[in-house]
């Protein structure tokens, strides 16, 4: 294992993540999960021996976080947290080279073959035309990915990442999560990193680390989302106390866009009807009516002849 946490207690004054034992190899790729305030962060910079641990262990290939110096933490993880200090002065390539000095003292220039790679990383990211822009006139989703190129190039075998697509559109959040699984299964990196959305497991990650009540639930990402309702069911979001859902049958993006809406507009029980969409129509029925819709707006004009 290239990372691991054994029966460690995470927090400040106090555990926020307790007895905690996880693990990862090079190549996977992790999704960090968990509500606001429970240690998601905490834990990222407990990894960094930021903030020492209440008890237990964290190890990097074999070797404790703790006896390690700050340059051995560097050569090991790159990180980009969600907040991070932007160097004035600096242009998007200043930035992206950062990531090569930790092998050289500052005042040495870089080899070509390092200011190739650069070069490559800006072009992946699709950064190529704010090539020379300073990173105080770019965008917060533009400058979140110059600071994940900087991680990238630094060419450390794990790569963690706090909330990485906070301020990213769908096409760079796409850029940036394709970019991350490639790097970790071609040149076999561990990336870690946190989100809101669940959702991204299912297309990106291998593993998740899923923060609960004070526990770290770890493991497949498809084991994890079926362990734990509250991952995927949409009843997470309901808004009435009265509102009990129909019966859908739908493919998933439709069932769930559904839901949504049903639960919004109507406070009361629903479970009497059946949806079903068949061919782009959706057919609304119980024992006595049926409606045929061919948009949501229909759907909400036919529940209030029905109610």
């Amino acid at each position: 294992m290239h990372l691991q946490i054994k029966q460690a207690n995470i927090g400040y004054n106090k555990t926020l993540i307790s007895n905690t034992n996880a693990d990862l190899n090079l190549g996977d790729v992790c999704l960090l999960i968990g509500n606001n305030g429970v240690g998601k962060t905490t834990l990222i910079k407990s990894i960094l021996h930021q903030i020492p641990l209440l008890n237990g262990e964290i190890l990097i290939n074999g070797k404790n976080v703790k006896n390690l110096s700050v340059k051995e933490i560097a050569e090991n993880i790159a990180i980009v947290f969600s907040k991070s200090v932007i160097p004035q002065h600096y242009t998007v390539e200043d930035l992206i080279s950062l990531g090569k000095y930790i092998y050289y003292p500052f005042y040495f220039e870089l080899k070509k073959e390092d200011r190739e790679e650069v070069a490559h990383i800006i072009e992946e990211l699709d950064l190529n035309q704010y090539r020379y822009t300073l990173l105080k006139n770019l965008s917060d989703g533009n400058l979140q990915k110059a600071f994940i190129g900087r991680a990238i190039t630094q060419n450390s075998p794990i790569i963690i990442l706090d909330e990485p697509t906070t301020h990213l559109d769908e096409k760079n959040k796409i850029i940036i999560l394709k970019t991350l699984r490639r790097l970790a299964k071609e040149q076999n990196k561990l990336i870690l990193f946190s989100s809101h959305d669940w959702r991204l497991a299912k297309e990106f990650a291998d593993k998740i680390w899923y923060v609960k009540n004070t526990q770290l639930h770890t493991g497949i990402v498809e084991d994890i989302l079926l362990q734990h309702d509250e991952l995927t069911n949409a009843s997470l979001f309901q808004m009435h106390e009265n509102f009990v859902p129909p019966h859908i049958s739908a493919p998933p993006v439709q069932k769930e866009m559904l839901y949504s809406l049903l639960q919004k507009n109507f406070s009361k029980d629903l479970s009497n009807l059946n949806f079903e969409f068949q061919n782009n129509f959706w057919v609304i029925s119980n024992d006595s009516t049926k409606y045929k819709c061919e948009s949501f707006e229909e759907i909400i004009k036919s529940l209030v002849n029905i109610y």
